[in-house]
């Protein structure tokens, strides 16, 4: 079938899959991104014809031709969510409409042509209604899922490929903190910066990736867990981590976080603490905060907390931070109340523990 928002997905079950006792034996110790499920999503575009071939298949290598156009320009786009099970024995995943919307944002910044997001979605409960057995039985655990897409056509030229190769693989993870939620330090840096005005900091593109492992190599010389960036312009106001947006909690209740102007990453985890903390009763703001109100804001106690977000971790609280010109420790150490509290709630929403104000959790089993 071809083009059109409604593909219909023809199913090959693996037909060698892992064993169950072997199943068994890797989702004990799953670790984070280590083990993949049995099958994969493919779909294929092709101009003119549009989205065709939609599939779940056995997971196998991808069969590539040196010249693909992604191995010379980068036309690649990525997303990462998670699938859970929930107390009454269903499955679920978080926000999938807003991976989705993004997932097609990021299409369009790196010249790519636009999954019909009815097709995101139904690729992803395609995959976890297959791979069910894959999924951790545990409060811990989850399903995580990663959508992704590259320029398959084979060409040397500048110039946005006109075939495409859409994917999704599943990889089961355990907790991302192994012993426990701790206080990060992070590295300041002040040599590299995440994205520039134009540039595509706003996308969930591979490059931008690439670009920040210098700067996380940086911060672990430095006896860091994550770097901050700043702004590029300036190097003044604080933008994000290599990975995670960054909030900050001040001594009247309120947050602040870096406002979105095309070089940060639209988080949706960003998005959900947003919306708990407002319907909490509490301001947030969204505007620049500088590294210098940072470091004279915890010395001050006008700062009182400071935690990273994403999906991998959902919310990270930061403890110390350095830079070229020293270290500060956030007022409360890195383990406040509004940090865990709100980290909390989140994980009961995703999980199906709790209320869910927004009707966020999508059900798939």
């Amino acid at each position: 079938m071809s083009g059109g928002d409604n593909l219909d997905f023809e199913i090959r079950p693996n037909p060698a899959p892992v064993s169950d006792a072997d199943r068994t034996t890797l989702l004990a110790n799953p670790g984070f991104g280590r083990i993949f499920t049995d099958h994969m999503v493919t779909v294929r575009y092709a101009e003119g014809k549009g989205w065709y071939e939609p599939r779940v298949e056995a997971r196998a290598p991808i069969p590539m031709d040196p010249a693909s156009a992604v191995l010379h320009y980068a036309q690649e786009i990525f997303e990462g969510l998670k699938a859970y099970t929930t107390p009454e024995g269903g499955v679920a995943m978080f926000r999938p409409d807003a991976n989705a919307a993004r997932f097609g944002q990021s299409a369009q910044r790196m010249a790519m042509p636009v999954l019909p997001q009815a097709t995101f979605l139904e690729s992803l409960r395609q995959l976890i209604k297959i791979d069910r057995g894959w999924i951790p039985e545990n409060d811990e655990g989850s399903l995580y899922l990663r959508p992704f897409a590259y320029a398959s056509e084979v060409f040397l030229g500048v110039r946005p490929a006109m075939e495409y190769l859409y994917l999704v693989i599943a990889s089961p993870v355990g907790p991302y903190f192994s012993g426990g939620v701790k206080p990060v330090t992070v590295w300041v840096t002040p040599d590299y910066t995440r994205a520039a005005p134009g540039g595509t900091g706003a996308a969930k593109c591979g490059g931008n990736y690439a670009a920040g492992l210098s700067a996380q190599a940086e911060a672990i010389e430095h006896g860091c867990d994550q770097v901050v960036y700043l702004d590029a312009v300036e190097r003044k106001y604080v933008d994000e981590l290599g990975g995670m947006n960054v909030f900050f909690v001040l001594d009247d209740g309120s947050l602040a976080t870096p406002p979105l102007t095309g070089t940060i990453l639209p988080g949706i985890t960003r998005d959900s603490v947003i919306k708990l903390a407002e319907r909490a009763g509490r301001r947030v703001d969204e505007r620049p905060v500088s590294f210098e109100e940072w470091r004279s804001g915890a010395a001050s106690g006008r700062i009182r907390e400071a935690f990273a977000c994403g999906t991998a971790a959902v919310i990270t609280p930061i403890g110390t931070v350095r830079s070229p010109e020293g270290e500060f420790t956030v007022a409360d150490g890195g383990s406040g109340e509004v940090t865990m509290g709100l980290r909390q709630q989140l994980v009961d929403i995703q999980r199906g523990r709790a209320e869910d104000p927004f009707g966020w959790v999508h059900r798939v089993l």
